[in-house]
């Protein structure tokens, strides 16, 4: 069977579980624009302010109507942000102090994280630089938390508890709600003062509810992400209890500006616009991921998450193998995408990262992942993560040219 004939027989067999995530994104596009419509959105929130960017309405706006789509009591969404790591490392810098302990209950975080926390690089400026200690919670071998250790985890001096959403560059399913909202009540039964923070990356708008609607007490993303709706063109935001996500913002500008401070640099449309397209945009990557899954699962690759199986995030890995199958479903990718599709993508080393990557990503915002893109790091088993999509039709598309390569490889 050809690349075409194996997409197609997919898309048929898919046909259901997409009826089922469009009745998702219109529930979530409900609870947007019930958070617009509260909040009185007009064009003039559109305009800017410069300089310091006091008194900016349509950026304090934003955040009303960011935090109750999100279940939060409150947000802070910044263009200042530079990415996903800078959000979720202002908000540990905001709450932790020298002799706190933080402890990561998901496994080891996200390779971007390392630094941030002092496992790797020469700490300077990390958490452990300042005395702030990290431990974490092993995985079961099955990929999964450990809910009975979990149950004991929690020290006197343990400040906060990172709960990493997404799966990130490791083999384990993502977490859904339930999972979080049940990490959370048995770390609140310990010490109901121990922080529940969310790294929610690549996880909004994926399931009916945020994790600060089911008790998480902060969480961060980025809005190249899923909530920017593939527009927002840079930052990322920080939500939950008001004086942890005020503790947050005096990180990124400083104590006294707080929340207070920051220009838009007139980006208030696209933020607004991005965040009432996100329902709909994570709805097609969603189904990108379901496509994908399918049919590398019908080619014999495993695959995470499993086909057929309800979603936790906008990733979808297949275990290729090799560094050459890696660097061939790339530049696949890439010759299907609308921005540098005459790029070779090669392996190279990333900021903030341990390997080299090789990466697909021919997006109209540079690094943007709610745009479609994959990569992965190139170390063994040689994953390929692939993520995004402004609609499933274009990761049809690129899919059979990924088929493709790698039928020619295993001839």
């Amino acid at each position: 069977m050809d690349s075409l004939m194996l997409v197609k027989a997919a898309e048929d067999r898919l046909s259901p579980i997409f009826s089922e995530i469009d009745t998702k994104v219109k529930q979530n596009l409900k609870k947007v624009l019930e958070a617009f419509r509260h909040h009185r959105v007009g064009v003039h929130h559109f305009a800017s302010v410069s300089g310091y960017g006091h008194d900016d309405l349509g950026r304090e706006t934003l955040d009303l109507v960011f935090a109750e789509a999100m279940g939060a009591e409150t947000a802070v969404v910044r263009v200042q942000f530079v990415s996903g790591t800078h959000a979720i490392a202002c908000a540990l810098f905001g709450v932790l102090r020298p002799g706190d302990e933080m402890l990561a209950v998901a496994g080891s975080p996200y390779d971007t994280l390392e630094e941030v926390i002092g496992l790797r690089g020469n700490c300077q400026g990390s958490l452990i630089d300042f005395n702030i200690n990290y431990r974490e919670l092993a995985l079961t071998p099955q990929g999964t938390i450990d809910w009975d250790n979990l149950k004991t985890a929690i020290k006197d001096h343990t400040r906060l508890v990172l709960i990493q959403r997404s799966c990130g560059y490791s083999w384990r399913a993502s977490l859904s709600i339930s999972e979080i909202e049940k990490i959370i009540k048995i770390v609140k039964q310990q010490n109901p003062n121990t922080i529940c923070f969310v790294d929610n990356c690549y996880g909004e708008f994926i399931e009916m509810q945020e994790p600060t609607a089911v008790g998480a007490d902060l969480m961060a993303g980025s809005l190249i992400k899923n909530p920017g709706g593939t527009i927002v063109t840079a930052g990322g935001y920080i939500a939950g209890r008001k004086e942890l996500v005020e503790a947050a913002a005096c990180r990124l500008t400083a104590p006294g500006i707080g929340s207070e401070g920051g220009a838009t640099f007139e980006q208030n449309r696209l933020l607004f616009q991005g965040l009432f397209l996100a329902p709909q945009m994570v709805g097609e990557a969603v189904k990108g991921s379901h496509l994908i899954a399918y049919v590398f699962d019908q080619l014999g690759y495993p695959v995470n998450p499993l086909p057929l199986v309800p979603r936790r995030d906008v990733i979808q890995g297949i275990k290729l193998g090799t560094p050459e199958k890696l660097i061939a479903f790339c530049r696949a990718i890439q010759t299907y995408s609308p921005v540098g599709s005459y790029l070779d993508p090669v392996p190279a080393p990333m900021p903030g990262y341990e390997s080299e990557l090789v990466m697909a990503g021919g997006t109209f915002i540079d690094g943007s992942t709610s745009e479609f893109s994959a990569d992965g790091p190139l170390r063994e088993p040689y994953i390929i993560f692939c993520q995004g999509g402004t609609h499933w039709t274009h990761i049809s598309l690129a899919l059979e040219a990924a088929i493709e390569s790698i039928l020619l490889m295993d001839k």
